[in-house]
């Protein structure tokens, strides 16, 4: 039916974004929140009814695609990932996959090509011509998870305390830090091992640094850079480890919150050897396109412009309901 609508769900390690779209693309309504990965966050359920219970009656629903955190990864994560979702939209068409699954599937528009992801964690995720997958990395920030943000606010927290207390050069970062959480610089142990000690989810709130030392590196404290350019090597790693799965030539492009920082981005293009091609959808759009799949919709240019551009104004802008 031409008024049948779809809804795109992209959960992740530190935020969940939730978006109703129309047949044209154009999403609707959206909601915004924290993070839904089942593996670090005891609330990860409560977190997701909340954001899809606005969405729960809407009468033109047809088809709903939950890209969700650690899903396929974790058997049993998986099935009350699974629980969730057909518990919340009972007899929908409903799609549940990897989000970054979803991700891929958006910045390529459904091709192949290689997506290297760093958010909360990192990973790289293939996608051939003939459309099998292929992935390295996001085993979580105990195992793995090199390249992340996480992995880079855990890496500039031992640097700060080396820098302090003399095991490694003198950094900005270690003000910037302290300025930034507020914390007393001539306590140093005291207030920021007190501030570690009272995060209320730990990982999300380290991986936030990553930012402080984008900041600083773009600032020219050596340290920094020297961070960003390890971060660099290891998505490169990521790269590499799935490269032969779509063929040297391959396509590559990133999607996650610490590409935010442009440097980051330019050391990893440095390693590959060729630009990244720019995302045609963001992962909400990936999400929505799974969704729209499901109806058998013509998923071509007519509906990628479109989408791209609702799905970037709803990005931009995370608060709208």
């Amino acid at each position: 039916m031409s008024d049948a609508l779809v809804l795109g769900i992209d959960g992740g390690g530190s935020t969940i974004r939730v978006a109703l779209a129309n047949r044209n693309g154009e999403i609707l309504r959206t909601s915004f929140g924290e993070g839904v990965n089942p593996m670090d966050n005891p609330n990860w359920r409560a977190e997701l009814d909340r954001h899809l219970m606005p969405f729960r009656h809407e009468p033109k629903l047809a088809s709903v695609a939950a890209a969700l955190p650690a899903y396929g990864e974790v058997a049993y994560l998986s099935r009350l990932q699974e629980a969730a979702i057909a518990d919340m939209f009972p007899a929908m068409r409903a799609t549940i996959l990897n989000d970054v699954d979803a991700a891929h599937l958006g910045a390529f528009g459904g091709r192949a090509g290689i997506l290297i992801l760093s958010g909360t964690g990192s990973m790289a995720w293939a996608r051939n011509a003939a459309g099998h997958p292929a992935r390295s990395g996001g085993w979580g920030d105990v195992v793995g998870d090199e390249g992340s943000s996480y992995w880079i606010g855990r890496l500039a927290l031992s640097l700060v305390s080396q820098s302090l207390d003399g095991r490694a050069p003198k950094t900005s970062l270690a003000n910037i830090v302290f300025e930034h959480l507020n914390l007393d610089l001539s306590d140093p142990m005291n207030s920021l091992g007190g501030w570690v000690n009272s995060l209320a989810k730990p990982r999300s709130g380290i991986a936030a640094l990553s930012a402080l030392v984008d900041r600083a590196a773009r600032a020219g404290d050596a340290p920094a850079r020297d961070l960003l350019q390890r971060a660099a090597d290891a998505l490169a790693c990521h790269h590499a480890a799935v490269a032969g799965h779509c063929g040297k030539d391959a396509d590559w492009t990133y999607a996650g919150g610490t590409f935010a920082s442009v440097l980051l981005l330019e050391f990893l293009e440095q390693r590959i050897g060729k630009p990244a091609k720019v995302p045609r959808l963001s992962p909400i759009g990936g999400a929505l396109l799974a969704a729209a799949r499901n109806l058998g919709w013509p998923l071509d240019d007519g509906w990628l412009e479109p989408a791209a551009a609702s799905a970037g104004a709803a990005s931009a802008q995370p608060t709208t309901r």
